[in-house]
């Protein structure tokens, strides 16, 4: 396996303010034979406040492993045997901090989503910080529009939230400088096959990402993502969210009770080379974790699957597995009353939790997206026998006491 090499030092570009001044002097760069693809005018913006140093090239890209055994290696000791210590289980359960430095939080649907405004993540305290993991654990994912976040104080975050790891991903395009883990939502930065271009015909499903969650094939995932979206097209891409404990919910009794304590089998979404047989197709890294997920801080379950990545179910046949997955993850995707449809504004960060949701972008934009974005790495995934559902916890009536569906 190839070392995955931090960012080295290097030479530094004079700050300007005149961002056509910055351009012509990382074009001019370019010429020189440094690989710099340049972002928009919106994120050198941001980076030259922030200190990012592009000459040396942009985006950064860490070594490749190229084995699919080398890659199922990756981050398995992360932890080395210490219990992951989630920042919202600390948390003041009435978040009297984080509420209190706010101007307004607006719960954006029943089930998942909220805003909040009036905060700058970058000034907030350990205590609020806390308290957000909190929120999100309860809401899913938190939203905070106008952020002046540099790439540094987002991986900092990240780490609290992470209690100290983040992951630095082997295949994605990076932020330069930073030693690594800040990576970026960008077309234009891509090199694996996705950049070649979707076609707007193929509903996912097809062969395109559609409704997923990130690096299920971990043996750490992450447990809180956290993108800033600093340039974004005015009409288009959004990003839509579901809820897992909802979904989980949804389901009858005696289908809990199919499903608790079962494995799913996870895949990579890129493929690598087999050492034991170098000529054989390029292959996904597979792992298993739990289909319905404990989660650390609620004490809910979640379903924890998703169509992208869940391939199988361990100890099923394949046709028994797809059977059983169309419909969970039907549930999930159909579901609209447990989902929220987010349009994003430049200078927009969003916290989610990792283990109680699925994502997809709206593929329906022109112009660029770019993000920075941090995962920090959480528990290994584990499912609770003596654990409750959400609405089994908060004694919900509407949900416990709903009517069977049938057809006869």
């Amino acid at each position: 396996m190839a070392p995955i090499a931090t960012d080295a030092v290097t030479a530094e570009v004079p700050a300007t303010n005149d961002i056509a001044e910055l351009k012509a002097k990382l074009q001019g760069i370019k010429l020189n034979d440094a690989d710099i693809v340049l972002p928009p005018d919106n994120t050198l913006r941001r980076y030259q406040k922030a200190g990012i140093d592009l000459s040396q090239g942009y985006p950064y890209f860490p070594p490749k492993p190229d084995f699919v055994q080398d890659v199922f290696k990756v981050r398995v000791d992360a932890r080395d045997n210490k219990p992951y210590v989630d920042p919202g289980s600390r948390a003041d359960p009435e978040k009297k901090a984080l509420f209190a430095a706010a101007q307004k939080v607006n719960n954006l649907t029943t089930h998942i989503g909220t805003e909040i405004i009036g905060l700058q993540l970058k000034d907030l305290t350990d205590q609020q910080r806390d308290e957000l993991a909190l929120l999100v654990a309860e809401r899913h994912i938190v939203f905070f529009r106008d952020q002046d976040l540099s790439p540094q104080k987002q991986k900092e975050i990240g780490l609290y939230l992470g209690d100290g790891l983040v992951e630095t991903h082997v295949q994605a395009a990076q932020v330069p400088g930073v030693g690594g883990g800040v990576t970026l939502i960008w077309e234009d930065g891509r090199r694996d096959a996705f950049r070649k271009g979707r076609s707007w015909r193929v509903p996912y499903g097809g062969g395109q990402f559609g409704w997923h969650t990130d690096l299920v094939h971990e043996a750490y995932p992450p447990g809180y993502t956290h993108l800033h979206q600093d340039t974004v097209p005015e009409v288009g891409g959004d990003t839509l969210w579901a809820s897992g404990y909802a979904a989980y919910d949804k389901l009858s009794p005696a289908f809990k009770k199919l499903i608790d304590g079962l494995n799913g089998i996870y895949r990579s979404a890129h493929k690598y080379k087999n050492s034991d047989d170098p000529d054989a197709i390029p292959e996904p890294v597979l792992r298993t974790h739990p289909l319905v997920r404990t989660h650390p801080v609620t004490g809910w379950k979640s379903l924890w699957v998703n169509r992208a990545m869940t391939v199988g179910i361990e100890g099923f046949d394949q046709p028994e597995a797809d059977l059983l997955l169309d419909y969970l993850h039907n549930i999930y995707e159909r579901s609209t009353d447990i989902q929220l449809r987010w349009h994003w504004t430049p200078g927009t960060s969003a916290i989610w939790d990792n283990r109680s949701t699925i994502h997809t972008v709206s593929y329906d934009y022109d112009g660029e997206r770019h993000g920075t974005r941090v995962s920090s790495l959480a528990e290994k995934p584990y499912f609770d026998p003596t654990s409750k559902s959400k609405a089994e916890a908060l004694k919900h009536p509407k949900w416990l006491q709903s009517p069977y569906v049938a057809s006869y």
